[in-house]
Protein backbone atom coordinates (compact mmCIF):
# COMPACT_ATOMS: atom_id res chain seq x y z
CA UNK A 1 0.00 0.00 0.00
CA UNK A 2 1.63 3.75 -0.86
CA UNK A 3 1.70 5.88 2.05
CA UNK A 4 -0.30 8.53 1.54
CA UNK A 5 1.88 10.66 3.97
CA UNK A 6 1.21 14.18 4.10
CA UNK A 7 2.41 16.94 6.29
CA UNK A 8 -0.74 19.14 5.28
CA UNK A 9 -3.15 16.65 6.47
CA UNK A 10 -5.14 17.05 9.88
CA UNK A 11 -4.33 14.95 12.38
CA UNK A 12 -7.24 12.96 14.18
CA UNK A 13 -8.30 12.78 18.08
CA UNK A 14 -11.01 10.46 18.56
CA UNK A 15 -13.05 11.12 21.94
CA UNK A 16 -14.42 14.68 23.13
CA UNK A 17 -13.69 14.01 26.68
CA UNK A 18 -11.46 16.35 28.84
CA UNK A 19 -8.51 14.93 28.32
CA UNK A 20 -9.31 14.17 24.56
CA UNK A 21 -10.05 17.75 23.78
CA UNK A 22 -7.16 19.59 25.82
CA UNK A 23 -4.89 17.08 23.56
CA UNK A 24 -7.01 18.34 20.76
CA UNK A 25 -6.39 21.68 21.56
CA UNK A 26 -2.70 21.50 21.50
CA UNK A 27 -1.99 19.67 18.21
CA UNK A 28 -4.58 22.63 16.83
CA UNK A 29 -1.47 25.55 17.85
CA UNK A 30 0.28 23.43 14.93
CA UNK A 31 -1.95 22.02 12.80
CA UNK A 32 -5.72 21.17 11.39
CA UNK A 33 -7.25 18.28 13.86
CA UNK A 34 -10.61 16.24 13.39
CA UNK A 35 -12.27 15.56 16.73
CA UNK A 36 -14.40 13.02 16.57
CA UNK A 37 -17.52 12.66 18.99
CA UNK A 38 -19.65 9.49 18.61
CA UNK A 39 -23.02 12.14 20.24
CA UNK A 40 -24.09 14.12 17.16
CA UNK A 41 -25.19 16.45 20.00
CA UNK A 42 -21.70 17.40 20.66
CA UNK A 43 -20.56 17.77 17.04
CA UNK A 44 -23.10 20.43 16.67
CA UNK A 45 -22.70 21.86 19.79
CA UNK A 46 -19.13 22.56 19.39
CA UNK A 47 -19.10 23.05 15.80
CA UNK A 48 -21.87 26.08 16.66
CA UNK A 49 -20.48 27.47 19.83
CA UNK A 50 -16.97 26.46 19.53
CA UNK A 51 -16.98 26.01 23.25
CA UNK A 52 -17.04 22.32 25.28
CA UNK A 53 -16.64 21.22 28.98
CA UNK A 54 -16.61 25.11 29.59
CA UNK A 55 -13.31 25.62 27.44
CA UNK A 56 -12.75 26.88 24.54
CA UNK A 57 -12.15 25.61 21.26
CA UNK A 58 -9.23 26.37 19.12
CA UNK A 59 -10.19 27.23 15.44
CA UNK A 60 -8.46 24.72 13.48
CA UNK A 61 -10.42 21.89 15.16
CA UNK A 62 -13.37 20.78 12.89
CA UNK A 63 -15.43 18.34 14.97
CA UNK A 64 -16.67 15.23 12.73
CA UNK A 65 -18.92 11.94 13.98
CA UNK A 66 -17.76 10.40 11.01
CA UNK A 67 -14.94 7.69 12.05
CA UNK A 68 -14.42 6.78 7.91
CA UNK A 69 -14.09 10.61 6.79
CA UNK A 70 -11.51 11.25 10.32
CA UNK A 71 -9.38 7.94 9.09
CA UNK A 72 -9.42 8.56 5.75
CA UNK A 73 -7.89 12.70 5.86
CA UNK A 74 -5.77 11.43 8.84
CA UNK A 75 -2.22 9.44 9.05
CA UNK A 76 -1.57 10.47 12.63
CA UNK A 77 -4.39 9.45 14.96
CA UNK A 78 -5.01 10.04 18.63
CA UNK A 79 -7.50 7.81 20.43
CA UNK A 80 -8.52 8.87 23.82
CA UNK A 81 -11.80 6.82 24.86
CA UNK A 82 -12.30 4.50 27.86
CA UNK A 83 -10.74 0.95 27.91
CA UNK A 84 -14.25 0.18 28.54
CA UNK A 85 -14.96 1.39 24.98
CA UNK A 86 -11.56 1.11 23.55
CA UNK A 87 -12.12 -2.16 21.56
CA UNK A 88 -15.39 -1.35 20.15
CA UNK A 89 -14.00 1.76 19.21
CA UNK A 90 -11.20 0.53 17.36
CA UNK A 91 -13.52 -2.07 15.75
CA UNK A 92 -15.69 0.05 13.97
CA UNK A 93 -12.18 2.59 12.68
CA UNK A 94 -10.20 -0.54 12.02
CA UNK A 95 -11.61 -1.14 8.55
CA UNK A 96 -10.39 2.40 7.38
CA UNK A 97 -7.01 1.80 8.85
CA UNK A 98 -3.75 1.23 6.58
CA UNK A 99 -0.41 0.31 7.47
CA UNK A 100 0.76 4.02 7.06
CA UNK A 101 -1.20 5.27 10.06
CA UNK A 102 0.31 6.13 13.51
CA UNK A 103 -1.97 5.55 16.50
CA UNK A 104 -0.66 7.25 19.63
CA UNK A 105 -3.47 6.34 22.45
CA UNK A 106 -4.40 8.56 25.49
CA UNK A 107 -6.26 6.00 27.68
CA UNK A 108 -4.75 4.59 30.61
CA UNK A 109 -6.63 1.57 31.19
CA UNK A 110 -6.70 -2.46 30.96
CA UNK A 111 -8.75 -4.50 28.36
CA UNK A 112 -9.71 -8.39 29.26
CA UNK A 113 -10.11 -10.83 26.69
CA UNK A 114 -11.87 -14.00 28.56
CA UNK A 115 -12.94 -17.28 26.70
CA UNK A 116 -16.87 -17.94 26.99
CA UNK A 117 -19.32 -16.27 28.91
CA UNK A 118 -16.68 -15.96 31.63
CA UNK A 119 -15.82 -12.09 33.55
CA UNK A 120 -13.95 -11.20 36.03
CA UNK A 121 -15.91 -11.84 38.78
CA UNK A 122 -16.63 -16.09 37.27
CA UNK A 123 -12.85 -16.79 37.30
CA UNK A 124 -9.99 -17.19 39.65
CA UNK A 125 -6.67 -16.68 38.01
CA UNK A 126 -5.76 -14.95 35.38
CA UNK A 127 -2.83 -14.80 32.33
CA UNK A 128 -0.94 -11.97 30.58
CA UNK A 129 -2.49 -13.34 27.13
CA UNK A 130 -6.06 -12.54 28.59
CA UNK A 131 -4.92 -9.04 30.06
CA UNK A 132 -4.67 -6.39 27.60
CA UNK A 133 -2.87 -2.67 27.18
CA UNK A 134 -4.49 -0.25 25.21
CA UNK A 135 -1.67 -0.75 22.00
CA UNK A 136 -2.05 -4.73 21.98
CA UNK A 137 -5.73 -4.20 21.59
CA UNK A 138 -4.52 -1.68 18.66
CA UNK A 139 -2.45 -4.70 16.91
CA UNK A 140 -5.47 -7.11 17.67
CA UNK A 141 -8.20 -5.11 15.54
CA UNK A 142 -6.36 -3.59 13.04
CA UNK A 143 -3.54 -3.67 10.65
CA UNK A 144 -1.47 -0.57 11.68
CA UNK A 145 2.00 -0.95 13.41
CA UNK A 146 3.25 1.91 14.26
CA UNK A 147 1.47 2.39 17.94
CA UNK A 148 2.65 4.28 20.66
CA UNK A 149 0.78 6.05 23.88
CA UNK A 150 0.71 8.91 26.29
CA UNK A 151 1.17 9.26 29.77
CA UNK A 152 1.74 11.22 32.50
CA UNK A 153 1.12 13.72 34.71
CA UNK A 154 -1.90 15.53 32.19
CA UNK A 155 -4.42 17.34 34.89
CA UNK A 156 -6.84 18.42 31.55
CA UNK A 157 -8.49 21.02 33.32
CA UNK A 158 -4.55 22.49 34.16
CA UNK A 159 -3.60 21.87 30.64
CA UNK A 160 -6.59 23.64 29.07
CA UNK A 161 -5.36 26.74 30.89
CA UNK A 162 -1.61 26.68 29.51
CA UNK A 163 -0.68 25.70 32.88
CA UNK A 164 3.26 23.38 32.91
CA UNK A 165 2.63 20.30 32.17
CA UNK A 166 4.40 17.61 30.35
CA UNK A 167 3.98 13.84 28.87
CA UNK A 168 5.74 10.53 27.38
CA UNK A 169 4.98 9.59 24.13
CA UNK A 170 6.44 5.92 24.07
CA UNK A 171 6.66 3.87 21.13
CA UNK A 172 9.04 1.25 19.76
CA UNK A 173 9.17 3.38 17.41
CA UNK A 174 11.21 6.36 16.67
CA UNK A 175 8.96 7.91 14.01
CA UNK A 176 6.22 7.68 16.55
CA UNK A 177 8.14 9.58 19.33
CA UNK A 178 9.32 12.00 17.00
CA UNK A 179 5.83 12.38 15.43
CA UNK A 180 4.00 12.75 18.54
CA UNK A 181 7.00 15.34 19.91
CA UNK A 182 6.81 17.68 16.88
CA UNK A 183 3.23 17.65 17.27
CA UNK A 184 2.54 18.09 21.16
CA UNK A 185 5.52 20.09 22.25
CA UNK A 186 5.23 23.92 23.09
CA UNK A 187 6.09 26.39 25.36
CA UNK A 188 4.20 25.16 28.31
CA UNK A 189 4.02 20.89 27.21
CA UNK A 190 6.83 19.51 27.09
CA UNK A 191 7.21 15.84 25.62
CA UNK A 192 9.39 12.91 26.38
CA UNK A 193 10.62 9.91 24.50
CA UNK A 194 10.66 6.41 25.90
CA UNK A 195 10.69 2.93 23.77
CA UNK A 196 9.24 0.65 26.18
CA UNK A 197 5.59 0.68 25.53
CA UNK A 198 4.18 -1.78 27.38
CA UNK A 199 6.19 -0.20 30.38
CA UNK A 200 4.74 3.54 30.26
CA UNK A 201 1.22 1.80 29.45
CA UNK A 202 1.36 -0.08 32.86
CA UNK A 203 2.70 2.89 34.98
CA UNK A 204 0.08 5.00 33.75
CA UNK A 205 -2.42 2.24 34.27
CA UNK A 206 -1.30 1.05 37.77
CA UNK A 207 -0.90 4.75 39.16
CA UNK A 208 -4.57 5.26 39.19
CA UNK A 209 -4.94 2.56 42.27
CA UNK A 210 -2.61 4.18 44.19
CA UNK A 211 -4.54 7.71 43.21
CA UNK A 212 -8.02 5.88 44.94
CA UNK A 213 -6.10 4.68 47.88
CA UNK A 214 -4.70 8.42 48.44
CA UNK A 215 -8.10 9.91 47.93
CA UNK A 216 -9.48 7.95 50.49
CA UNK A 217 -6.37 8.91 53.21
CA UNK A 218 -7.65 12.80 52.40
CA UNK A 219 -11.34 11.75 52.63
CA UNK A 220 -9.88 10.28 56.41
CA UNK A 221 -8.43 14.04 56.95
CA UNK A 222 -4.89 12.27 57.47
CA UNK A 223 -1.76 14.07 56.79
CA UNK A 224 1.07 14.48 54.85
CA UNK A 225 3.21 11.30 56.39
CA UNK A 226 0.17 9.26 55.36
CA UNK A 227 0.48 10.40 52.23
CA UNK A 228 4.15 10.37 51.73
CA UNK A 229 4.45 6.37 52.81
CA UNK A 230 1.51 5.54 50.70
CA UNK A 231 3.34 7.00 47.65
CA UNK A 232 6.26 5.67 48.20
CA UNK A 233 4.83 1.97 48.89
CA UNK A 234 2.80 1.77 45.95
CA UNK A 235 5.66 2.48 43.85
CA UNK A 236 7.06 -0.56 45.06
CA UNK A 237 3.49 -2.18 44.30
CA UNK A 238 3.60 -0.66 40.83
CA UNK A 239 7.11 -2.00 40.41
CA UNK A 240 6.65 -5.19 41.20
CA UNK A 241 2.94 -5.73 39.86
CA UNK A 242 4.15 -3.60 36.17
CA UNK A 243 7.35 -5.97 36.06
CA UNK A 244 4.73 -9.47 36.04
CA UNK A 245 2.84 -8.23 33.37
CA UNK A 246 6.03 -6.99 30.70
CA UNK A 247 7.27 -3.76 32.09
CA UNK A 248 11.10 -2.66 33.16
CA UNK A 249 11.36 -0.77 36.06
CA UNK A 250 12.89 2.52 34.73
CA UNK A 251 9.49 3.10 32.71
CA UNK A 252 7.89 3.76 36.44
CA UNK A 253 10.45 5.88 37.57
CA UNK A 254 10.00 8.92 35.67
CA UNK A 255 7.09 11.29 34.31
CA UNK A 256 5.28 8.72 33.27
CA UNK A 257 5.33 6.94 36.61
CA UNK A 258 6.38 8.81 39.72
CA UNK A 259 5.03 12.46 37.98
CA UNK A 260 1.79 10.87 37.02
CA UNK A 261 1.61 9.21 40.51
CA UNK A 262 2.43 12.57 42.98
CA UNK A 263 0.04 14.07 40.54
CA UNK A 264 -2.68 12.24 40.83
CA UNK A 265 -2.59 11.15 44.16
CA UNK A 266 -2.47 15.06 45.41
CA UNK A 267 -5.02 16.78 42.76
CA UNK A 268 -8.84 16.79 43.85
CA UNK A 269 -9.29 16.98 39.58
CA UNK A 270 -8.63 13.16 39.20
CA UNK A 271 -11.16 11.15 39.14
CA UNK A 272 -9.67 8.52 40.83
CA UNK A 273 -8.93 10.44 43.69
CA UNK A 274 -12.20 12.01 44.13
CA UNK A 275 -13.07 8.05 44.05
CA UNK A 276 -11.11 7.16 47.04
CA UNK A 277 -12.21 10.51 48.63
CA UNK A 278 -15.92 10.18 48.20
CA UNK A 279 -15.66 6.40 49.71
CA UNK A 280 -14.00 7.71 52.79
CA UNK A 281 -16.53 10.09 53.01
CA UNK A 282 -19.01 7.37 53.39
CA UNK A 283 -20.24 7.21 49.40
CA UNK A 284 -21.61 3.91 48.04
CA UNK A 285 -19.57 2.86 44.63
CA UNK A 286 -22.83 2.75 42.66
CA UNK A 287 -23.42 6.26 44.00
CA UNK A 288 -20.34 7.58 43.09
CA UNK A 289 -19.75 5.97 39.75
CA UNK A 290 -23.73 7.10 39.03
CA UNK A 291 -22.77 10.30 39.61
CA UNK A 292 -19.32 10.65 38.08
CA UNK A 293 -19.24 12.56 34.79
CA UNK A 294 -16.31 10.34 33.23
CA UNK A 295 -14.76 6.74 34.24
CA UNK A 296 -12.19 6.80 36.87
CA UNK A 297 -10.45 3.61 35.44
CA UNK A 298 -8.60 2.51 38.54
CA UNK A 299 -11.97 1.03 39.81
CA UNK A 300 -11.56 -1.76 37.07
CA UNK A 301 -7.86 -1.49 37.32
CA UNK A 302 -7.78 -2.72 40.95
CA UNK A 303 -10.18 -5.48 39.95
CA UNK A 304 -7.83 -6.80 37.33
CA UNK A 305 -4.84 -6.33 39.01
CA UNK A 306 -5.56 -7.67 42.31
CA UNK A 307 -6.56 -10.79 40.27
CA UNK A 308 -3.24 -11.46 38.04
CA UNK A 309 -1.22 -10.62 41.77
CA UNK A 310 -2.90 -13.34 42.92
CA UNK A 311 -2.51 -15.76 39.66
CA UNK A 312 0.69 -14.89 39.74
CA UNK A 313 2.32 -14.61 43.42
CA UNK A 314 3.08 -10.91 43.57
CA UNK A 315 2.51 -8.95 46.65
CA UNK A 316 0.32 -6.38 46.35
CA UNK A 317 -1.55 -4.95 49.82
CA UNK A 318 -2.88 -1.80 48.90
CA UNK A 319 -4.76 -3.44 45.57
CA UNK A 320 -6.07 -6.02 47.90
CA UNK A 321 -7.09 -3.84 50.92
CA UNK A 322 -8.27 -1.35 47.90
CA UNK A 323 -10.63 -4.31 46.31
CA UNK A 324 -12.04 -5.31 49.64
CA UNK A 325 -13.08 -1.70 50.29
CA UNK A 326 -14.75 -0.83 46.59
CA UNK A 327 -16.21 -4.48 46.04
CA UNK A 328 -16.80 -6.25 49.49
CA UNK A 329 -18.05 -3.29 51.96
CA UNK A 330 -14.72 -2.90 53.55
CA UNK A 331 -14.51 0.08 55.77
CA UNK A 332 -11.52 2.85 55.03
CA UNK A 333 -11.17 3.35 58.47
CA UNK A 334 -10.18 -0.58 58.45
CA UNK A 335 -8.32 -0.79 55.58
CA UNK A 336 -6.13 1.95 56.75
CA UNK A 337 -5.03 -0.55 60.42
CA UNK A 338 -4.77 -3.61 57.83
CA UNK A 339 -1.77 -1.66 55.57
CA UNK A 340 -0.37 -0.09 58.65
CA UNK A 341 -0.05 -3.89 60.34
CA UNK A 342 1.52 -5.42 57.35
CA UNK A 343 4.63 -6.73 57.62
CA UNK A 344 6.77 -4.94 55.60
CA UNK A 345 10.82 -5.74 55.96
CA UNK A 346 12.45 -4.15 53.25
CA UNK A 347 11.82 -0.53 51.67
CA UNK A 348 13.34 -1.14 48.30
CA UNK A 349 13.24 -4.22 46.92
CA UNK A 350 13.22 -4.21 43.21
CA UNK A 351 16.92 -2.91 41.96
Amino acid sequence: MISKKNSNRPVGVIGAGSFGTAIANILAEKTEVLLFSRDPGMVKSIAETRVHRDKSIHKNITPTGDISYLANLCDVIFPIVPSSAFRSVLQQLSPYLYPYHILIHGTKGLDILLPGNKDLNTITSIDRENVMTMSEVIMDESVVVRIGCLAGPNIAKEMSANQPAATVVASHYDEVITQGINLLRNDYFQVYGNKDLIGIELAGVLKNIIAIASGALSGLGLGENAKGLLISRGMVEMIHLGKAMGGNVPAFLGVAGIGDLVTTSNSTMSRNFTVGYRLAKGDSLNTILETMEEVAEGVNTVQIAKLYANSHKVTVPITEVLYRILFEDLKVEEGLQMLMKFPYNVDIDFL
